[in-house]
């Protein structure tokens, strides 16, 4: 799977708390199996790679003189590594327009969060925004996003290859955490914030709102049809995890699901439609609230809101138990997240339990297994 959470050397794992290591690994056992997020909502065949050596074009901005600035030293030393030598061509925007396929101007100006989403890497076509942004974390500042029109090599679980058509928002952004224990709820967070974002964008606007749920751990669903999903991955330095969130979202790719504008359509005709720029904006407006919420108080301070938001609550489901040497399903109640991220529920046997995925089914609702917890 691509780009494991890898813990701290031995030496540096022994000191940690058995509860880091074991949040570490769950860390590692869902986050990283999932399919790569920044993509749309399906795999498709009709966009073809670059060809060997093919050249990315790779667009700098900056919210303010310095940020800009910054990123422009930066901009020598970034690099991609892909099959058949691609290379980059970087160039900074000029008078903060960020491209024909992007309106950087646009962005930053409904921009207003001080630590994420600062500075803007935009490309109309590339392999993967995760790749750029996990390859190339240390060259630049922390809260960077990347942003492309088209992206073709995003991969997902059992290396299927999930690409991504115009009209949906592709984006990659890096932040750093330093309590393990929290690092598997990140991506819950992030989750959070998108919701959030897009019934603030909407009411902002005077737009019908859209009722956008969270399917755990990281799907986003809209009348049934899921229309986004969040991929969180980490790295190990010492006192720090520096952690690459993608998303992929939706917007004007109607097919073959559908999209937050077809969906605002139907609602009120000519309605006004929403735009990436203000969108990705909003979300890190929303998003840096949340995580500072989150690093110092932990999930319990957003857990009501993410209940709120998500699908799950009271929603009963079959999970195998073995039994004898073979596979039993029983059915259990959701009632929420367990401090270590994954399911709590409730058996008909009324004892609780956490529940975890098998590890090899696509849809993390089939084939959960329970492990009975401690009163």
């Amino acid at each position: 799977m691509p780009f494991p959470a890898r813990l701290p050397p031995p030496a540096a794992a022994a000191a940690a708390t058995a509860a880091a290591v074991l949040a570490a690994v769950a860390l590692r056992r869902y986050l990283s199996s999932r399919p790569r997020a920044a993509t749309s909502a399906h795999r498709s065949s009709s966009i073809a790679p670059a060809a060997a050596g093919a050249t990315t074009r790779l667009v700098l901005a900056g919210k303010s003189p310095q940020d800009q600035q910054l990123l422009a030293s930066a901009s020598g030393e970034l690099s991609l590594e892909e099959e058949g030598g691609g290379e980059l061509a970087v160039s900074l925007a000029p008078d903060g327009c960020g491209g024909e396929g992007f309106d950087a101007a646009a962005y930053m100006g409904a921009l207003r969060a001080r630590r994420f989403g600062r500075w803007m890497l935009w490309s109309p076509r590339m392999a993967s925004t995760h790749d750029l942004v996990t390859q190339n974390f240390a060259k630049l500042p922390v809260g960077v996003v990347c942003v492309t029109d088209v992206q073709f090599k995003g991969r997902g679980r059992s290396k299927n290859v999930w690409e991504s058509p115009p009209g949906c928002l592709m984006f990659s952004f890096t932040s750093q955490m330093n309590d393990a224990r929290k690092l598997p709820l990140v991506q819950y967070v992030v989750c959070l914030a998108m919701t959030e974002a897009i019934k603030d964008l909407c009411c902002a606007k005077g737009l019908p709102e859209l009722d956008v749920r969270i399917k755990w751990p990281n799907d986003l669903y809209m009348k049934g049809l899921k229309v986004g999903g969040i991929l969180c991955t980490s790295s190990y330095e010492p006192k720090v995890y520096n952690i690459c969130t993608g998303i992929g979202l939706n917007v004007d790719n109607d097919k073959p699901t559908t999209c937050l504008n077809a969906a605002l359509q139907e609602l009120e005709a000519n309605s006004p439609r929403l735009t990436r720029e203000d969108i990705i904006a909003t979300f890190f407006n929303k998003f840096e609230v949340l995580f500072e919420i989150f690093s110092n108080q932990g999930f319990q301070a957003l857990e009501e809101q993410y209940y709120n938001a998500w699908l799950h609550s009271g929603q009963r489901v079959v999970v195998q138990d073995a039994h004898e040497g073979q596979s039993v399903n029983s059915v259990v109640t959701i009632q929420g997240l367990t401090p270590s991220g994954y399911l709590y529920a409730i058996g008909e046997d009324g004892k609780s339990y956490e529940l975890h995925p098998d590890g090899n089914s696509f849809d993390f609702f089939t084939g959960l297994v329970r492990r009975k917890m401690e009163a």
